[in-house]
């Protein structure tokens, strides 16, 4: 009877201690835009002028391997450096999310955003300037 608890014990630890796997994140669709309605990107911007939008918006629509939750990040990058990162939910098989950035003057110049999956690899990448 001692034997038990010990057994039971030594069970749990090892379903602690076995890794879980990250769900596989895969993009169907990518957009830098300058908005999103009903749920799609309404452009996708390569090129634009600070002066003609206020924020743009980084749209992916992500598909899971298997059914479950997961999270990604949106990374906005400015000249090589990371201006902001956003940890979005995904919580079904097939999952919108958007993130948003201000522009301004001191917006011009080279960007790129990435997608990374809850381990932080990289998925997807687009590149955009503001002029």
């Amino acid at each position: 009877m001692k034997m038990l608890p010990a057994l039971l014990l030594v069970l749990l630890l090892l379903v602690l201690a076995t890794p879980v796997l990250a769900q596989t994140v895969k993009v169907a669709e990518a957009a830098v835009t300058t908005k999103v309605s009903k749920g799609k990107p309404v452009d996708s911007v390569h090129r634009i002028s600070h002066r003609t939008v206020k924020a743009l918006y980084f749209f992916t629509r992500t598909v899971l391997e298997s059914a479950g939750e997961t999270t990604i990040k949106h990374r906005w990058i400015h000249a090589d450096r990371v201006i902001k990162e956003t940890e979005l939910p995904v919580k079904g098989r097939r999952w919108r999310a958007y993130s948003a950035l201000p522009v301004d003057a001191a917006s011009v110049g080279q960007w790129r955003v990435e997608l990374l999956d809850e381990s932080g690899t990289l998925i997807k990448t687009l590149e955009f300037k503001v002029h």
